[in-house]
């Protein structure tokens, strides 16, 4: 090269320069595709249970202390997503579900956010290479498995991210608690480290200051 530098210099600037972009918003690994398992009867009847849908109520808290913590989440976090979501009354609605849904299921918002993150960038309307929907990509079959079966469903946002974060949960029981093994499982590539690192590091950028 005329400019003297070595291939291994030109290497380690464009890993440089990738590890930068991702810092901001990190890349999906290679897509996998989450595996359709046979489910014990009564874990599927469980799983359409906790899939079956109201509309999540407006927020309610029992203390003052609690209201107080769930607006000091929103503050931090709105401006985090506005780049994605400009419009301010659909970002706030996007984050009071993510902040219910993460509860009902007993996940993190961050974990859930950065999740969203990998997944599908934030992206409503989302379809992965092997047919995976919306904001948690979620493959058709679980409509059939544990839903009423209208794959179109799984673009609106409420039923989305109910599913996403039910099946999460569902997948970090399996692994009895293991966050690892069970992004693993979500993204169909479990014991493989670059989805659930990639996860990680999309979920710091959500963490409360």
């Amino acid at each position: 090269m005329t400019s003297g530098w070595s291939r291994r210099r030109w290497a380690s600037a464009a890993l440089g320069c990738a590890a930068a972009a991702s810092a901001a918003w990190p890349l999906r690994p290679v897509a996998a595709s989450q595996l359709e398992e046979p489910l014990a009867d009564s874990v599927r009847h469980a799983l359409r249970a906790a899939v079956e849908f109201n509309d999540p109520p407006e927020p309610e808290f029992a203390s003052t202390e609690a209201r107080l913590a769930y607006l000091r989440w929103l503050t931090q976090i709105s401006p985090r997503l506005a780049r994605r979501k400009p419009e301010l009354q659909q970002r706030v609605e996007f984050l009071q579900t993510v902040w219910y849904e993460s509860r009902r299921a007993g996940l993190d918002e961050s974990l859930v956010l950065g999740l969203i993150q990998v997944e599908s960038g934030f992206r409503q309307f989302a379809i992965s290479v092997v047919g995976a929907r919306g904001y948690m990509q979620i493959m058709p079959f679980w409509a059939r498995l544990i839903g009423d079966g209208d794959v179109g469903g799984l673009f609106q946002l409420k039923t989305n991210l109910r599913f996403g974060c039910v099946i999460m949960r569902h997948y970090l029981d399996r692994e009895r608690g293991d966050l690892f093994l069970a992004l693993g499982r979500y993204n169909g590539s479990r014991g493989r480290s670059p989805y659930p690192n990639a996860v990680f590091a999309a979920q710091q950028r959500w963490r409360l200051a």
